[in-house]
């Protein structure tokens, strides 16, 4: 397999706290965001996942597997 048809990243859902994304493609002028709240059941698995957007504060909950498709997520603030 090429890394060119490589379209999920692998994360560490126990390292998403804090972690900072890029959008893509951006709505409403938001492009950057940080994951500003995570929630694990008793078997450790993502129940809750809350990104917000740096240029407004606005907050979204998301299914945090999303952040894996490199065709709308890139990790870090590009």
């Amino acid at each position: 397999m090429h890394l060119s048809t490589v379209t999920a990243v692998q994360i560490n859902p126990k390292k998403l706290n804090n972690s900072k994304w890029t959008r893509v493609n951006p709505v409403k002028k938001q492009k950057h965001f940080i994951v500003v709240k995570v929630v694990f059941d008793d078997e450790g698995t993502v129940e809750v996942c809350v990104i917000e957007a740096v240029i407004d504060k606005a907050q979204y909950s998301i299914d945090w597997k999303d952040l894996r498709e490199k065709s709308v997520w890139l990790q870090g603030w590009l």
